[in-house]
């Protein structure tokens, strides 16, 4: 048996196990679990955990963690087959498996994506900024975007919303005016751009100019048992799909109501 490569590591294998079902290039996949769990995200995929990965059989393509045979530690590999075996093992593995996953489609009936050549220039509606989780809404005629973190005075900006802040697509929330038309004015969105006249949903993996500030669509802002609750039930449904858009800042500016959408 060829030695296992240096180069060979959990992470590594795992990302070039992620290429070689989605038809990617390695090279395309990124090693960090934040960056790759975006990367996916914007091609409409995810990683589903497999219960009972041992006895698991799949006539598809699944990923598996098993032992280096040089004991360096887990490597992935790709299965397929019921029963399953190994159809690429990059890193030379024992036949013990010790869990898996499934590459799957976030939504199959959402599958493919719009391209960004349909989502069209918009127009910026309202800013709307919360200092800390859950607390009011404040809405404002102008806000400095910064990369890395999101908008100036924004709860996500500063580290204190609900959910990580950092993480990619974490940074700017979007939401098209027309969706909460269709709720009459009544709903506690906590998204922080309101834009009109964008399929934001086609702006996942494409990059767009926001007033004076460049950024990038990472995945859908889907809607959470955490913003029904907040709007006191009923919400979670009707907004799925139509939640609005996460977004890096990947050029500081300042952003201004009235300001126009620009997708590449």
């Amino acid at each position: 048996m060829t030695p296992t490569s240096p180069d060979h590591t959990e992470r590594s294998t795992l990302a070039a196990c992620i290429a070689h079902v989605a038809g990617a290039p390695a090279s395309d996949v990124p090693l960090d679990a934040e960056e790759q769990r975006a990367w996916l995200a914007e091609r409409g995929l995810g990683l589903v955990p497999v219960t009972d990965a041992a006895s698991f059989s799949w006539p598809g393509p699944w990923i598996a963690r098993r032992p280096a045979r040089d004991g360096s530690g887990p490597r992935a590999v790709v299965m397929f087959g019921v029963p399953s075996g190994a159809i690429w093992d990059p890193a030379d593995t024992t036949d013990e498996i010790l869990d898996g996953s499934v590459l799957a489609a976030l939504d199959l009936a959402a599958w493919p994506p719009h391209t960004a050549a349909e989502a069209g220039i918009g127009v910026v509606e309202a800013l709307v900024l919360a200092p800390a989780a859950e607390a009011p809404v404040v809405l404002v005629d102008e806000a400095v975007a910064i990369v890395g973190q999101g908008l100036q005075g924004d709860r996500y900006a500063d580290g204190t919303g609900t959910f990580a802040s950092g993480r990619p697509g974490s940074a700017l929330t979007l939401i098209d005016a027309a969706v909460l038309d269709t709720f009459g004015g009544d709903l506690d969105h906590r998204r922080n751009v309101v834009v009109r006249g964008t399929d934001l949903n086609a702006l996942v993996g494409h990059e767009f100019t926001l007033g004076e500030a460049r950024c990038r669509g990472r995945r859908l802002c889907e809607p959470c048992a955490h913003l029904d609750r907040l709007n006191g039930g009923g919400i979670l449904r009707p907004l799925v799909h139509r939640g609005g858009l996460r977004a890096d800042v990947i050029r500081d500016g300042t952003i201004r109501v009235g300001d126009q959408l620009k997708p590449d």
